[in-house]
């Protein structure tokens, strides 16, 4: 049920040119390696499978916080792994209204549950029309195996 959208989400992926990670599960995907799930007003965020995967073991994720507004293509995060270190940026607008606590001892949920307990935060969406230039999971697959 990877590509299935939950009923009455919207869902699609950032169109930008960037280079930033997007992923598989997640009905929102933005050429960043970020996914975007939306329920309501609300969208949940986090990295892609990809993104985890080309990151390697994740040791720590530096999270927003809770109140803190995000502007879409900002940074809003961090996540490091013994590779490398990456940015997250916010692929929406808003109010982050929640944050993964359990990623503070336990950042390897990223890697093992990127798309799904691995979320990071939660945003209350400012600029809901910004999910219209977002990639969908078919999409977002093309545009990792280029």
């Amino acid at each position: 049920a990877r590509d299935q959208v939950q009923q009455g989400a919207r869902c699609k992926l950032l169109a930008s040119p960037s280079t930033r990670l997007p992923c598989a599960d997640a009905d929102c995907l933005p050429q960043d390696h970020e996914w975007v799930k939306v329920e309501g007003e609300v969208a949940t965020v986090g990295i892609t499978d990809h993104a985890q995967e080309q990151l390697g073991d994740v040791v720590f994720v530096d999270l927003p916080e809770v109140g803190a507004v995000v502007k879409k293509d900002d940074t809003m995060g961090a996540v490091e792994s013994v590779k490398a270190a990456s940015d997250v940026y916010a692929p929406v607008s808003g109010e982050v209204t929640d944050v993964n606590g359990a990623l503070n001892d336990e950042p390897a949920l990223i890697n093992s549950s990127a798309e799904s307990d691995g979320w990071m935060c939660k945003v209350k969406l400012s600029k809901p029309d910004e999910l219209d230039g977002l990639m969908d999971a078919d999409a977002y697959k093309k545009f990792c195996n280029e």
